[in-house]
């Protein structure tokens, strides 16, 4: 079965896309949405700017869609961004990186079957520490692009996933009640190297922007102008 992977350059959805693989699902081709809204209910968007460069590394086409990020309108312009896939590239269904937001996963079915096509949600459901321990043992390097949960702070901006920041984010878990791997929009993430990628996406953090325990980072490509 031919996949488009709805792709944010984060942890979630490109390791929806790995299982996927292994799962012996041909990926074709990435589907991603630049969100205007940096609140959007639906699309990540920090880091969004790199997606293409990820592309790259991976070897596969992107159809890149722009959206407002207006909370349902967005997917209208979801639905387009597939659709384009549908058509240009024949996939017969799309992975997500849905872990238990049922506002996301039933959204997107309700698109899928109105366009004909699967969902394949590898994550659903998953254990969010077994998930995080899962990603390092399967040889992904992931920063921090954003945090917006107290007590994350701007410190946490760049932060690499690994095994201290597992242990750390999952007493956090217990005493402020954040859920450890993000899905509460607590964080966002940026994926710079995994088994999908030909070589390492070598990226400087120029800037954190944001206020109290929001913050953003700002990155670019090592060597580009």
């Amino acid at each position: 079965m031919k996949l488009g992977i709805l792709f944010s350059g984060g942890k979630d959805s490109t390791y929806s896309a790995f299982l996927a693989k292994k799962q012996g699902y041909e990926l074709v081709c990435l589907i991603s949405l630049i969100s205007k809204n940096q609140d959007s209910y639906m699309f990540h968007t920090s880091a969004i700017n790199l997606v293409k460069k990820q592309a790259e590394l991976i070897g596969l086409p992107i159809i890149q869609e722009e959206t407002k990020g207006e909370k349902e309108k967005e997917l209208i312009d979801l639905k387009k961004a597939i659709k384009k896939a549908v058509e240009k590239y024949k996939i017969n269904g799309i992975t997500t990186g849905a872990l238990k937001s049922v506002y996301q996963a039933s959204r997107i079915q309700k698109i899928c079957d109105e366009l004909n096509i699967k969902c394949i949600n590898p994550l659903w459901q998953k254990n969010q520490i077994e998930l995080l321990n899962e990603l390092i043992k399967n040889d992904f390097e992931i920063i921090l692009s954003a945090v917006a949960a107290y007590p994350l702070d701007s410190l946490w901006v760049g932060r690499k996933i690994d095994k201290n920041f597992i242990n750390e984010i999952e007493k956090l878990s217990k005493k402020y009640e954040i859920n450890p791997a993000g899905e509460g929009g607590e964080f966002e993430s940026l994926v710079i190297n995994c088994p999908l990628f030909k070589s390492k996406l070598d990226v400087s953090l120029i800037e954190i922007i944001g206020e109290k325990y929001s913050w953003r980072g700002v990155f670019k490509i090592k060597n580009e102008k």
